[in-house]
């Protein structure tokens, strides 16, 4: 079927009722910024879910980068997103307007630079992510590593909140998500292959589609989804840079560095083995990412929890567009660009 064909079915799709979830935070914002809700029949529903890395990252953690920040020669190095992210008191750009040390990079590399230039203060990474940034936070430890008879880079620790798709996924599945079918992550699976989603796929009878980015690619892999409905396959449509084993160089350095562990997602709570942190024989460079499992809303009528599980979709929270916005978010799903409610507000999403 040519493009022309695959809107005019999915247009006109008259088949059972199908909720098809994103768990991309590109994802979120691409089928936003294209409008593909609007192409869609009303019996198909686009639930966004838990792939924004900084909406799922716990209360704890910010409170624990906050408390760094206000050491003496101490320096928070963070991406932009974060800075905004509500803690249980405050967020880091309003400890930084109180005189904490905190720095913006676009780069975990930059940190670098930062270190070479103040070696009395210890800058502290903020590393969270998915598969796709862990990497590179591997790689920013083979640099910290190879450099150590040179006495360069001692001053750089890591604060990790790092997750891992597969597991979240059999956590969503499992805790009654109302999910028939995913649109698989492309970025996470150019690393860790399109063949990890294959045991939930089985185990649920469930299509996975795993797409690229462009409007073409995501009708393409929509109409893929919908396709196989009550299948339990794994599809990948973006070949041009997913395989199926992933990127084999990139999965061994990163085994290298960390191991897993269980992790809290904000507002889901514990979820199994989803988590990454550095290895016992790096301990030295962690900066304390044990333990940070509190996990306390910034507004008790905040619904991120059941907005990252597709039970309900961003405009029924009672506070979505009143006293939440992009400006004074009471929840990270309003913090973030590819956040769900981010994503809702300002695209005026009605779906």
């Amino acid at each position: 079927m040519n493009i022309e064909e695959i809107k005019h079915f999915l247009r006109c799709y008259d088949g059972p009722e199908m909720n098809i979830m994103e768990v991309c935070g590109s994802h979120t914002g691409a089928i936003a910024r294209y409008g593909i809700p609007s192409l869609l029949s009303p019996k198909l529903h686009l639930l966004s879910g838990p792939g924004c890395p900084v909406c799922v990252t716990p209360t704890a953690y910010i409170d624990r980068l906050i408390d760094l920040s206000r050491q003496k020669k101490t320096c928070i190095v963070t991406f932009g997103d974060l800075i905004r992210v509500p803690g249980s008191k405050m967020s880091l750009a309003k400890a930084k307007g109180d005189g904490a040390q905190v720095e913006m990079v676009y780069s975990p590399f930059d940190v670098l630079s930062l270190a070479e230039k103040n070696p009395d203060t210890t800058f502290v990474f903020a590393a969270i992510g998915f598969e796709t940034t862990t990497p590179v936070y591997a790689m920013l430890m083979d640099t910290i590593t190879e450099n150590l008879p040179q006495k360069r880079y001692q001053n750089i620790r890591l604060l990790t909140s790092i997750k891992t798709m597969p597991e979240v996924i059999q956590h969503l599945l499992e805790g009654g998500a109302p999910i028939d079918g995913f649109l698989a992550p492309g970025h996470v699976s150019v690393v860790t292959g399109s063949k990890i989603f294959e045991p939930a796929a089985q185990k649920y009878g469930i299509p996975f589609g795993i797409s690229g980015f462009s409007a073409e690619e995501l009708l393409v892999s929509l109409y893929g989804i919908i396709r196989h409905y009550k299948k339990g396959v794994v599809k990948n449509y973006y070949p041009s840079v997913v395989t199926e084993q992933g990127n084999q160089k990139a999965l061994e350095l990163i085994q290298k560095y960390f191991e897993r562990s269980d992790a809290v997602w904000r507002g889901m709570g514990t979820v199994a083995q989803s988590g990454r942190l550095l290895r016992q024989e790096y301990c030295q460079y962690d900066a304390g990412s044990k333990g940070l499992d509190l996990d306390v809303p910034l507004h008790p009528g905040c619904h991120c929890s059941q907005i990252l599980m597709g039970k309900i979709k961003p405009p029924k929270c009672p506070l979505f567009g009143t006293i939440c916005t992009p400006m004074n978010p009471q929840g990270a799903c309003m913090v973030s660009e590819e956040g769900s409610c981010f994503s809702y507000f300002v695209n005026k999403r009605k779906e």
